[in-house]
Order: C-alpha cells, then structure tokens, then sequence
C-alpha cells in the first residue's frame, strides 16, 4: 500500500501549467469532458480562439508530464500593476474525462493559486460555475470557495480569499 501512495505522489507532482505551442495545440483542442458535462464548459476550440482576442487572457495547457491532460485560463488584467484591487478571475479549467477523478485537477488549480499567490498581491480570486447536479461546486468548495450570493449570466459565482 505504502508504494502505491508514493508513487500516485509522484505522479502529481508531474502536473504542471505549460504554455501551449504550435506542437501541442492539437492535443490540447482533442480534450474533452464526458458528455454529461459539456454544458458545463465552453470547448478548448472555443476558450483559446477568445484568449487570442483578450489581452487579459492568461491560458495553459495542464500537463501530466509532456502529455495535455486540461485547460485552464484566467482573466488577468495587464495593468494589474497599477491598480491595488487587482482581480483574478478563473474563466476555464477542465480535465479530459480520460484523467478525471485522478487528482489531476485539484493538483492543477492549486498550481493555479499558487501562481497567483507568487505573481499577485492580490488577495482573491472569483470563478463562476453553472449550476447543475454533476457540476463542480463541490470540486472548488473544498478549497475553500464560497458562493457571494451573486448570479452573472446563470452562473453562480464563487469567491476564495487568500490568507
């Protein structure tokens, strides 16, 4: 038992946030949630062709390895410098329905807050989640998100304060 615990240790501490490249866009566009959640989350096609046209768009392939497992972009604001009460937002992150229930993803979203812990003296970040059974409430709740009681465009949205 003790050697199986070791090495699922390991192989999340292979999760990593890789800047997407010509070579790996193709595998980052073929991920795919399971079918009961592609109401969930807009299609990789569809997140990387806006990020290309918003310069608060920071986006990165989440790897396992070399190998693209997710996705996730935030909203970063370019003159976050400038302003005190700059703000993350979490707009996508996914997991490939191959690599879910793994602990991939909450690997990959601590990465996430842990960049901007480094990159930001920020001290939250929000996210919106469309609400629905099988959604992922429950997954950014056990980090410590709380619902602010705001609905955007049908979706509840969430804040996490960082301490």
């Amino acid at each position: 038992m003790k050697i199986s615990q070791k090495r699922s240790s390991f192989i999340l501490d292979e999760i990593n946030l890789r800047k997407i490249t010509k070579e790996s866009l193709i595998d980052v566009l073929k991920l795919e949630v399971g079918e009961d959640q592609k109401h969930l989350v807009a299609p990789n096609s569809v997140s990387i062709a806006q990020a290309h046209f918003s310069e608060e768009a920071w986006f990165r392939a989440i790897s396992l390895g070399d190998k693209p497992i997710g996705f996730v972009m935030l909203y970063d604001d370019p003159d976050r410098g400038k302003e005190e009460n700059h703000h993350y937002d979490l707009w996508r992150f996914m997991i490939d329905r191959n690599y879910q229930g793994k602990g991939y993803g909450k690997r990959a979203l601590e990465l996430v807050i842990e960049f901007i812990r480094k990159e930001s003296t920020q001290k939250d970040m929000s996210l919106s989640v469309v609400p629905a059974d099988g959604g992922a409430e429950p997954f950014y709740r056990q980090f410590g998100f709380e619902f602010t009681g705001e609905i955007d465009d049908g979706e509840k949205v969430y804040n996490l304060k960082f301490h």
